[in-house]
């Protein structure tokens, strides 16, 4: 009887917490406000068309993968943007945090030099470094803010419309033929 009840108790458990962080639908607005390590604001209404990649420490790598596969149309394109949002564990030490995103800063400074070779390559000027944007989500705030539970989603690719509407969620790396499809 007691284990019945427990298990009971386990289930109801369960099943409210994949309630509470049920993942975002296609087709619904899906709003969001981030600061990159770079201290920019990033939201839904900014009418920017966003891939958002939201990964853990492990997963990474996946990140390079997406961003060599998105479309050459959107390279250098002020109305598209990928930000990609790194979870860590949870610290309340400033220091891990400040050491955190500062590694951050210089790995954004690799990739840049990276992307030049694609600009060049299309003849543009801008300097590619503006146009990346990685956020470090240190205490699982923007996957709750995202309707997501960082543990059962250790990577996830969003493509958000400029109006802020789901157009598209992967929970891998999306062929380059299924990236352009989902971008307006």
């Amino acid at each position: 009887m007691v284990r019945n009840l427990v298990r009971l108790a386990l289930f109801s458990y369960l099943v409210n917490a994949c309630a509470t962080t049920a993942a975002p639908v296609v087709g619904q607005p899906c709003p969001y406000k981030l600061v990159d390590v770079d201290g920019r604001t990033l939201s839904a209404s900014e009418g920017v068309v966003t891939i958002l990649v939201l990964t853990s420490r492990p997963e990474a790598e996946k990140t390079k993968l997406v961003a060599d596969r998105v479309p050459e149309r959107c390279l250098g394109n002020p109305s598209s943007r990928m930000i990609t949002v790194i979870r860590f564990q949870p610290t309340r030490n400033r220091a891990a945090r400040y050491f955190l995103s500062s590694l951050i800063r210089r790995r954004i400074d690799t990739e840049a030099a990276r992307l030049k070779q694609r600009y060049v390559a299309k003849k543009l000027t801008r300097d590619p470094r503006r146009d990346v944007y990685v956020v470090a989500d240190f205490d699982a705030q923007i996957a709750s803010q995202l309707g997501l539970d960082s543990h059962f989603f250790p990577f996830r690719v969003l493509v958000i419309s400029g109006d802020g509407v789901l157009l598209r969620d992967w929970s891998k790396v999306p062929e380059a033929r299924e990236l352009d499809a989902a971008l307006p």
